[in-house]
């Protein structure tokens, strides 16, 4: 179809900010056919939100159009602003009764976190409910129905159970599914899609992707989608649109984008992304590149103090050794006689491996396959139920689990933890040279003078200006707030560094820049890294060796080139599928990720099945390949 059902026309907006006016939005152009897909591509801060923003008429009150048209046409408009037959949405009141009818009727949004767009106070049922009721003139019981047939549509499991649930009952995937419910029980002409997927498992992601996709053929709709992943656009988008700080850089046909990129920065953010196959010693090449310095100067401090290892140290045995390790959080029941102990969720299942020492072990799996309590055993943030974890402190091997008062303080200088969210973990109240300076305090390490040039050695190494030590949080970049917190984690001259999920929330050139990072700091200071994750793409870049996690069980390890060169659990195979490739010519194959079955250990095929009657354990297939499977297996079986 050829009809334009959207025209943007050199938008302009502006903020109105203490400082000055930023113009987030320097006349962009483009266009959305009947029935197409176009992806608004760029980093955070490009202004491709709020391009979306405008185009709904939902701008911050500090926001203005100043300039530029917005024509939409669906065939039904009338009234407004009318133009060659479309209505200029930049021309009505954001909160007329014109406007009211668009939103939410012709013209839907799916918000990037779903937990924060749906009502906490109210049950999925009502809140899609609401949107029917808003614009079309339906009972209540109506309402209800059309409610349970959209929610069918998005495959929730059990539909009509699921308009008496509420947001914080459901997984990730599920508050999405009702988001895009929400967004799509009154049929609209355009669906805009703003970054759907970013806060989802690659595998939930995937099955979000082909929702969206069946959707649309099935009602016919437009869509607007808003990313940074350039592999989520090589598998949904038709046409691309690139923007940079407020301007359209290069748009064209998915393939034209993908084979033949013109602008350096399409270029760069290309060549940013991880992906599989890249060559030996190969790097991401961050769109901007940071220099690191500190520990290359002559006098470092952290080498100053780092004890060395002695000779045959490594022959008592790995950095790290986990045996047996179990985990269940206990369900609470309240009773006549008071509270019982449930059954409860078994997070981690008698997992056992071994870090060496300046190994990066990746540790891969969805959301809730225990990867963050397994990183909180390894540190004492968590006692297990069963197993073992032993530290090799130079030649000298520790039982980690029995430590108490002091010797479990000295364990923690030992092993650092980054965290997920970067802004998150960081306290709002503090400096960075307070938040960094922090454990150096705690652990008493150093005078006044000797911390603060040990803060700024930090800084160095990470990249960062010392000159801002002074600042807070909040005045940095997402990129920078993960430094800071990569900072914290070696100011007190760690073995081992639990990395969990430390680019997950990060742009993909931002990305490249801290993974970069870490690789340099590995080599230069002689770290040991957990690297856990679940983008196996990201984990192939960084780790030695694999760890494959599913429902709180092992059940695949092996050398970075043989997991990739011949996995054999069907999970990891899944996984595998799940990660989309910034390349039009190597689509998503989702026929192992519809409705979880890839996830659920009872529905696994012979001889990998996990229930009842089948308890399988860990088998060598050779060369450190290990899969968790029945005894019954062979390696011709497999290869």
């Amino acid at each position: 179809m050829s009809r334009a059902l959207l025209r943007v026309e050199d938008l302009k907006v502006d903020f109105h900010v203490p400082g000055g006016v930023v113009h987030a939005v320097r006349g962009v152009s483009f266009r959305v056919r009947a029935g197409s897909t176009v992806a608004l591509v760029g980093e955070s801060g490009s202004g491709k939100s709020v391009a979306a923003q405008s185009i709904l008429r939902i701008l911050p009150r500090n926001a203005a159009i100043t300039g530029g048209r917005i024509l939409f046409d669906d065939g039904t408009v009338n009234g407004g602003a009318v133009n060659d037959g479309a209505l200029d949405i930049a021309g009505l009141k954001a909160d007329g009764k014109a406007m009211q009818a668009l939103r939410g009727g012709s013209i839907s949004i799916i918000f990037q976190e779903p937990m924060t767009s749906l009502s906490p106070l109210h049950t999925v049922g009502d809140q899609v409910g609401e949107a029917v009721r808003l614009h079309q003139r339906v009972t209540a019981r109506q309402a209800r129905s059309l409610a349970e047939d959209m929610l069918r549509r998005v495959r929730f499991p059990d539909p009509k159970r699921a308009l008496d649930t509420y947001p914080f009952e459901l997984s990730g995937g599920l508050r999405q599914r009702a988001m895009i419910a929400m967004a799509l029980v009154c049929r609209p002409a355009l669906l805009i899609a703003d970054e759907p997927t970013t806060a989802l498992d690659v595998t939930i992601q995937a099955q979000i992707l082909k929702l969206i996709k069946d959707l649309q053929t099935d009602l016919g709709m437009a869509v607007l989608l808003i990313t940074h992943d350039l592999g989520v656009v090589a598998n949904l988008a038709e046409e691309v649109v690139v923007m940079h700080r407020g301007r359209v850089l290069e748009s064209g046909t998915r393939e034209d984008i993908f084979a033949d990129p013109r602008h350096p920065y399409l270029k760069a953010l290309l060549r940013a992304v991880p992906r599989f196959h890249m060559a030996p010693g190969e790097r991401l090449v961050p769109i901007r590149s940071i220099s690191i310095g500190g520990a290359s100067e002559g006098g470092s401090l952290l080498e100053r103090d780092h004890e060395p290892w002695p000779p045959g140290a490594d022959a008592a045995g790995p950095l790290l050794a986990v045996e047996g390790v179990r985990k269940r959080y206990g369900a609470r029941r309240s009773g006549w006689f008071g509270a019982r102990a449930g059954t409860g969720t078994l997070a981690v299942d008698d997992v056992s491996f071994a870090i060496a020492r300046g190994e990066c072990v990746g540790l891969v799996g969805e959301s809730g396959c225990g990867k963050t309590t397994l990183s909180k055993i390894l540190m004492r943030a968590l006692t297990p139920d069963e197993g073992s974890v032993r530290f090799n402190d130079h030649g000298r091997i520790v039982d980690v689990l029995g430590l108490q008062g002091d010797a479990l303080t000295a364990f923690r200088r030992k092993v650092q933890f980054v965290f997920q969210d970067p802004y998150g973990s960081l306290n709002p109240r503090m400096t960075v040279f307070d938040i960094v300076a922090e454990p150096l305090v705690i652990h008493g390490i150093g005078d006044e003078a000797e911390r603060a040039a040990r803060v700024k050695e930090l800084m160095g190494l990470v990249g960062l200006d010392a000159r801002h030590l002074r600042r807070y949080p909040h005045s940095f970049s997402g990129g920078q707030r993960q430094r800071i917190g990569i900072a914290r984690a070696l100011a007190l001259g760690p073995e081992l560094l639990l990395l969990d999920e430390p680019v997950s929330a990060l742009d993909v050139s931002i990305q490249a820049q801290v993974l970069n990072l870490l690789k340099d700091l590995k080599e230069r200071l002689g770290l040991t890294f957990l690297f856990v994750s679940h983008n196996l793409a990201v984990v192939d870049y960084m780790a030695d060796r694999i760890l494959v996690m599913c429902r709180g069980r092992i059940v695949e390890s092996a050398p970075r080139e043989a997991l990739f060169r011949n996995p054999v659990h069907p999970y990891t195979r899944a996984l595998l599928a799940a990660v989309p490739e910034p390349d039009p010519s190597h689509p998503l194959s989702l026929t192992d990720l519809e409705e979880g079955r890839a996830s659920d250990p009872a529905r696994w095929p012979a001889p990998f099945t996990i229930d009842e009657g089948h308890q399988p354990h860990l088998v060598d297939l050779g060369g450190g390949h290990c899969v968790r499977a029945d005894a019954s297996i062979r390696v011709r079986e497999v290869a």
